[in-house]
C-alpha cells in the first residue's frame, strides 16, 4: 500500500510538471499566432474576420495540454527502453511510435476542446468526422513536438542514471571508508592490549599488587572502548579522560620515571576528535622515548583551538635506545585522518636535536553539538 501511494505521488508530480511546462508555453505561441492571424494578408484570406486572442489561447492551451498528457508515458517508455541500448532497432521503434502518439494527441485534443476552423474563425461542433479530421490533419509541428519530447526524455533519463550512478559510487566509497576505519580501529585494540599486558607481566614477579591494580585499570579502559562502539568521533573531553586513565595505568608501571604535563585549554572539551586517536601516539612516546630510559622522562600534552581548528601537540623526551616496533601508531593515525578528513587534517612527527619527539595533529574543530550530523 505504501509503495502504491508513493507511485501515485510520483505520477501526480510528473503530470503536474508536464502540464505546468507545456501550458506555460501556450501564451507566447498564442500571441504570435494572434498577431499573424490579424495581419493584413491573413485577414484577407479569412474574409477580414478578426480573431479573438482568447480563442487563440484556448487553441494552443488545448494543443499543449494534449502533449502534456502524453509526455509522462513517453518519458516512462524512454527510461525503460533508451535508444542507446540497441540504437538501430530502438530508433526505428521510436520513429514508428509517432503514429500512436499522433492518434493519442488527436483523441485528447478532440476531447479537451472543439476543433477550431481558421477559415471561418469559429469553433466546429464535435463529431466523429471532426475526430478523424483532427487525427489525420496533424501537421509537421506535431512531429517536431514528438521528437522534442523523445530527446528531452532521453536527456532526463541519462541525467537520472548519472545521478544514480554517482550516488551508488559515493555510497560504495563511504562503505569502503567505513570498512577501512573499522579495520584501523580494530588494529589498535590488540596492539594496545599486547603492550599493556606485556607491561603488567613485568610486574607480576616483583610487585603483584601493582600488577593486579593495572589489570583492574585495564579492564576499566576496555569498558570505555566498548562504550564508544563504532562511533567515529567523540568529544575531546572523553578522549582526554581515556588518555588520563591510560597514563595513570602507565604511571603504575613506571612510577616516578614518568612525568606528565598538561597544557589543555577549556575551549577544546566540546570539540570532536576521532576516538582512540591520541592513545597510540602517547603509547609510542612512552614505549620509544621514556620506558627504555633508566631515568625515565616526561610527556607533555597540549591542546587548543586556533582559527576554527583543533590543534593537539604531544611532546616527549627521548632517552636511551628506542626499541624496534611495528609503527602502528603513526601509520594508523595518518590513515584515519585521511579517511575522516581528507585534506582538511594534518599530521606531523619530528625528532628535534634536543632529544625531544613532537607529534602535531590538526583537525577541523567540529563541536559536540554537531556529533550526530558528522556520524550520520
Amino acid at each position: 500500500m505504501r509503495r502504491l501511494n508513493s507511485s501515485l505521488r510520483c505520477l501526480a508530480r510528473d503530470y503536474a510538471i508536464a502540464i505546468a511546462f507545456w501550458l506555460a508555453a501556450a501564451p507566447a505561441v498564442a500571441w504570435q499566432m494572434y498577431s499573424w492571424a490579424n495581419s493584413g494578408s491573413a485577414l484577407q484570406c479569412a474574409g477580414n474576420i478578426p480573431v479573438n486572442f482568447l480563442d487563440v489561447l484556448l487553441i494552443y492551451a488545448a494543443r499543449y495540454l494534449s502533449v502534456a498528457l502524453l509526455s509522462p508515458p513517453l518519458f516512462y517508455v524512454v527510461s525503460r527502453w533508451p535508444v542507446t541500448e540497441s540504437p538501430l532497432r530502438r530508433a526505428i521503434a521510436y520513429g514508428l511510435g509517432y503514429v500512436p502518439f499522433a492518434v493519442g494527441f488527436g483523441v485528447l485534443r478532440w476531447l479537451i476542446w472543439p476543433t477550431w476552423s481558421w477559415d471561418t474563425r469559429s469553433w466546429d461542433p464535435r463529431s466523429l468526422e471532426m475526430l478523424s479530421a483532427t487525427i489525420y490533419s496533424t501537421s509537421g509541428d506535431l512531429l517536431f513536438l514528438y521528437v522534442g519530447v523523445v530527446v528531452a526524455a532521453h536527456a532526463y533519463a541519462y541525467f537520472v542514471r548519472g545521478q544514480r550512478q554517482e550516488i551508488e559510487r559515493l555510497q560504495l566509497s563511504r562503505s569502503l571508508a567505513q570498512s577501512e576505519l573499522q579495520t584501523l580501529r580494530a588494529q589498535l585494540h590488540p596492539h594496545f592490549l599486547f603492550n599493556t599486558i606485556q607491561g603488567v607481566s613485568t610486574l607480576i614477579d616483583t610487585d603483584r599488587g601493582t600488577a593486579q591494580n593495572m589489570l583492574l585499570s585495564l579492564a576499566a579502559l576496555l569498558r570505555k572502548v566498548l562504550q564508544y562502539g563504532s562511533t567515529d568521533l567523540i568529544a575531546f573531553r572523553e578522549e582526554l579522560a581515556f588518555v588520563e586513565s591510560y597514563l595513570q595505568l602507565e604511571q603504575m608501571r613506571l612510577g616516578r620515571r614518568l612525568e606528565v604535563r598538561w597544557q589543555v585549554t577549556p575551549d577544546v572539551h566540546r570539540a570532536l576528535i576521532p576516538q582512540l586517536l591520541l592513545q597510540p601516539l602517547i603509547e609510542n612516546a612512552i614505549v620509544h622515548g621514556i620506558a627504555n630510559s633508566r631515568d625515565g622522562g616526561w610527556i607533555e600534552i597540549e591542546a587548543h583551538l586556533h582559527q576554527g581548528q583543533l590543534v593537539v601537540v604531544i611532546r616527549n623526551s627521548i632517552g636511551g635506545a628506542s626499541p624496534s616496533g611495528l609503527g602502528v601508531g603513526i601509520k594508523n593515525t595518518k590513515a584515519r585522518l585521511r579517511y575522516l578528513y581528507g585534506e582538511d587534517a594534518a599530521f606531523e612527527f619530528e625528532i628535534r636535536e634536543a632529544k625531544v619527539a613532537v607529534a602535531r595533529l590538526i583537525v577541523p574543530a567540529f563541536t559536540a553539538g554537531l556529533e550526530q550530523a558528522v556520524n550520520a
